[in-house]
């Protein structure tokens, strides 16, 4: 069940079929997982910003904020069920269908937001409209992870898979850059201009992305553990959800712990903070977009360094060493939010969304996959990760505003508990099941077994 002797064979130099193999594989979880969560971080980021002042009563402006922020958790009520169906569908008909058929849910999901009447226009038909198309990118959502981190940890060869394992993590922070960077833009010509319609534009750029994304990712060959998986009828035909939480339980159980507290950190750092500085500092939507952006950037910088961590030690030690850092960190990050000046904003967004997330997400990939065996890997993944973020994903930010609105100092202290405990969430599984799971039942017969990476 360890790990050292893995990481210390020398890795044999990849032929050039294999480069080229890995570049296809490479393109389709880095730039299709960049387009969808750049969908996803743009529904976030507004939600922050603007869609409390179009599809809400704007009469309280921060109970509007509150229900806007309500329609972003609805999302993630959605995912596990996008989790369950792609992943039970990506262990019966392959890794390569569920990166096309999420792309293309989630794609068309988020364009369709642009094209909704306001409040103001149509009453609560937009609002009903942006819960109902919101549920849809969440069930899209809710698949994508999975089936981009397992595409690249099954096409990853010996001593790799930390390092490839991260490249959805990398997809996903170049989505929130661009994002980030489309709000600054838009920003920068005013906020009448954005609050008015403007926010609508990059939205309905996502009908433009669909096909691009859907080419690139349609190009990527399927995994060949899957392949040898299908050779095995015996195994393929067995139903993976029941064979789930029949045999493989224990992982299903760390990933979903796991990720009710990574998610905690996550969207507290990412979206609260910019609802809470808005709210309670007055800092507008461009110097907040400005600072998550530079944050993004220093998170792309990082992920291939954790990924290589990863490859070094394993998956689970670095998830646990990004909760310590995430606990340790808690409570200066929240201060720098108060101060809210540009500097301090600027620090606690790299630190948050710059360091301490990306250290978490970054193997997460190569961790929750060793979890499992290849016959339930892609069920297990979704389930176990888009229940843990459902539970917390969505209602972490919003508990962290509603604690700060309750306060009548408008404190940040209870937020500071909130992700201190979440990152004791983080730590504990993490450790205890670093070393993952022994071969898969699914390797052909007579195979070695194959050690876990993470």
């Amino acid at each position: 069940m360890g790990t050292g002797e893995q990481h210390a064979t020398v890795r044999p130099r990849p032929s050039e079929p294999e480069r080229a193999n890995g570049r296809r594989v490479a393109a389709a979880t880095v730039v299709g997982t960049a387009i969808e969560w750049y969908d996803f971080y743009l529904y976030a980021s507004m939600a922050s910003l603007v869609f409390g002042r179009v599809f809400f009563d704007t009469s309280d402006p921060r109970s509007a904020t509150l229900a806007s922020l309500a329609t972003f958790a609805v999302g993630f009520v959605a995912r596990p069920f996008g989790g369950v169906i792609f992943g039970v569908l990506g262990d019966r008909l392959g890794r390569k269908y569920t990166l096309v058929a999420t792309f293309l849910l989630m794609g068309v999901s988020t364009g369709v937001v642009g094209l909704l009447p306001s409040y103001g226009s149509a009453g609560l038909l937009g609002t009903v409209g942006l819960v109902v198309v919101r549920v849809f990118q969440g069930i899209g959502a809710g698949a994508e992870y999975a089936a981009a981190a397992i595409t690249s940890y099954e096409h990853a060869g010996d001593g790799r898979r930390g390092s490839q394992a991260a490249w959805p993590a990398l997809g996903m922070n170049i989505g929130l850059v661009l994002s980030a960077l489309t709000i600054a833009s838009l920003s920068g010509i005013g906020e009448d201009f954005l609050v008015g319609g403007g926010w609508r534009i990059p939205f309905l750029a996502s009908f433009a992305l669909v096909g691009f994304g859907i080419w690139v990712r349609s190009r990527v060959p399927e995994t060949p553990e899957f392949v040898r998986l299908g050779h095995d009828r015996a195994a393929a035909r067995r139903p993976s959800l029941r064979l789930l939480f029949r045999r493989d339980w224990r992982g299903l159980v760390t990933v979903v712990v796991v990720a009710i507290g990574y998610n905690a950190i996550s969207y507290t750092l990412k979206t609260f903070s910019l609802a809470y500085v808005a709210d309670y500092r007055g800092v507008g939507a461009g110097s907040s977009a400005l600072a998550l952006s530079v944050a993004g950037v220093v998170a792309i910088a990082a992920v291939p360094v954790v990924g290589r961590l990863c490859d070094r030690f394993s998956g689970g030690a670095v998830v646990a060493a990004g909760g310590v850092l995430a606990g340790v960190c808690a409570f200066p990050v929240l201060a720098l939010l108060r101060d809210a000046s540009q500097p301090a904003l600027l620090a606690a967004m790299i630190a948050g969304t710059g360091i301490i997330v990306p250290m978490m997400l970054g193997a997460q990939g190569s961790f929750f996959a060793a979890q499992f065996p290849v016959e339930t890997r892609s069920t297990g993944l979704g389930t176990g990760r888009e229940i843990g973020t459902a539970l917390s994903g969505g209602l972490a930010p919003l508990a962290a505003l509603s604690l700060v609105a309750a306060s009548p100092t408008h404190s940040t202290a209870g937020v500071g508990v909130l992700l201190a405990v979440a990152a004791v969430v983080v730590v504990v599984p993490a450790w205890l099941r670093r070393a993952g799971v022994p071969a898969s039942a699914g390797a052909p017969e007579g195979a070695a077994p194959r050690q876990p990476a993470s």
